[in-house]
């Protein structure tokens, strides 16, 4: 059950890790605005809606603000008509990639995004190309710690997670989806350290990539991370060696 996570290499999202506060906020706008829309104002009976609230306040985001985009979501409030897109394409040394978006225009989005996978010798795929490679679950990062580890499996499971996998710094806990901040509220009740939980597209198998195709794959991601439009990216690339 547990093992060697490649998860810290392939993992790539727009996040706090955003330099701009103004990047920041107006991306958890976004998701706070479509989890409402799609899910409803009850942060309880709303998963989408419960992680991005509490990514806002972990930015220190103003109550106010996350009031409005939650009004904006279920129109008691007049506010931008944003629609999710999910594009398919792949990057350098053929590794594959999922691109999810929350945009007000979809012509200037994906034109965008084919621009900078064309720049980095990638190119767009067509639904379902690549979509195949992944599979929808819960991740829940937490930090490593010295407690023995299977007390911490054992922990694990009382939560209802599905599985867990470790390296040197973190434990990655897998959960079905609907249950993934459930699980987060357990294993922090148990005085875990979690660093962040989400739904994620894990990948089924990883594309190993040369050096120099790796470096343009980095590179590749920062641009995509800076469009305004890009919510979250994931791909199977591991490295050579």
């Amino acid at each position: 059950m547990a093992g060697h996570s490649k998860w810290a290499n392939i993992r790539h999202r727009k996040n706090a890790q955003d330099t701009k506060r103004g990047k920041i906020f107006t991306k958890i706008i976004k998701e706070i605005t479509v989890a409402s829309r799609i899910g409803g104002e009850d942060v309880d009976a709303n998963p989408r809606l419960r992680k991005a609230v509490s990514n806002a306040q972990s930015n220190n985001m103003p109550l106010e603000n996350i009031k409005r985009a939650i009004q904006k979501g279920i129109g008691e409030l007049d506010g931008v008509n944003y629609e999710e897109i999910t594009y398919e394409g792949y990057g350098p040394g053929g590794v594959a990639i999922l691109i999810d978006v929350i945009t007000d225009n979809r012509n200037r989005t994906v034109a965008d995004v084919r621009s900078i996978l064309t720049k980095y010798n990638g190119s767009m795929g067509e639904n379902g190309s690549v979509s195949w490679m992944f599979k929808r679950r819960g991740l829940i990062i937490l930090d490593r710690t010295d407690s023995d580890e299977k007390t911490f499996f054992n922990i694990v499971m009382d939560s209802g997670a599905d599985d867990f996998e470790v390296n040197e710094k973190n434990y990655f806990v897998f959960t079905d989806p609907g249950i993934v901040m459930d699980v987060r509220e357990f294993l922090v009740s148990e005085g875990c350290v979690v660093n962040s939980a989400a739904i994620e597209m894990i990948p089924n198998s990883y594309q190993k990539v040369s050096m120099e195709d790796g470096y343009e794959f980095q590179k590749l991601m920062y641009l995509l991370d800076d469009n305004a439009d890009v919510n979250r990216i994931y791909s199977n690339f591991d490295l050579e060696g």
